[in-house]
């Protein structure tokens, strides 16, 4: 079990190093808007700031981002908790656990993002920030804005104007923007509805016989035998 939870660890710690230190270099290198092209037409890193949820969706409003980061905190706070409890289950599969780590780190790769990037960063329209800088940051705590960077146009055309409605408009297939935490999220969600989607079944029978489990071993020995009448 402990090997499980160490193993569980690395992957979280994995994660959230190799996202933070990527949305840094990008913070501190490029202003916003800006791109670098890895692969052409298919591959771009291109530095985008929001104030909302994955993918670049936005929770509108001061009250709005505030009332978000604090939900964050919460959800993080129970995922970690449900997370716990599954490693002290033998019969849990160690790849659904990766799962259950994956969206963990990814929800705490954009909470930091949130809390602490408006304090430590100043901004980034049409300049480079500084990392902790002289006149302060941009923002204030819980009003941080995430930092994207993947962009993958795969599919850029013009639809066709026979189409109603969107005929003639301009298309891009991948059009939102992500990072690395987006990433870990979606693939631990996808993963487990491919193939750990009768789990949670499973997971319903385990906690009953935990429970009965210690039901049984908190009573006396005199209570688990009849009493002569």
């Amino acid at each position: 079990m402990k090997n499980r939870t160490s193993r569980l660890l690395i992957i979280i710690f994995l994660v959230l190093i190799i996202d933070q230190v990527l949305k840094v270099w990008i913070k501190t290198n490029l202003s916003l808007g800006e791109e670098i092209v890895i692969i052409k037409d298919f591959f771009i890193l291109h530095f985008v700031e929001n104030n909302g949820m994955a993918f670049g969706f936005e929770f509108a409003g001061e009250y709005g981002k505030m009332f978000l980061s604090i939900f964050r905190i919460i959800a993080v706070i129970a995922i970690g908790w449900y997370l716990f409890r599954l490693t002290r289950h033998k019969e849990i599969p160690f790849g659904f656990l990766v799962c259950i780590a994956l969206i963990f780190s990814g929800a705490i790769g954009n909470i930091i993002d949130s809390l602490f990037y408006g304090m430590i960063f100043n901004h980034s329209y049409g300049q480079v920030a500084d990392f902790l800088p002289e006149g302060g940051g941009y923002e204030t705590f819980l009003h941080g804005r995430v930092v994207d960077m993947f962009y993958f146009p795969i599919i850029q055309t013009t639809l066709p104007e026979w189409l109603p409605f969107w005929g003639g408009n301009d298309f891009i297939f991948f059009r939102p923007v992500f990072n690395i935490a987006d990433s870990s999220i979606t693939v631990g969600i996808f993963s487990i509805l491919l193939f750990y989607r009768k789990q949670f079944n499973t997971l319903d029978k385990t906690e009953q016989d935990s429970e009965e489990e210690s039901l049984v071993s908190e009573e006396t020995p005199e209570d688990q035998f009849p009493k002569p009448e």
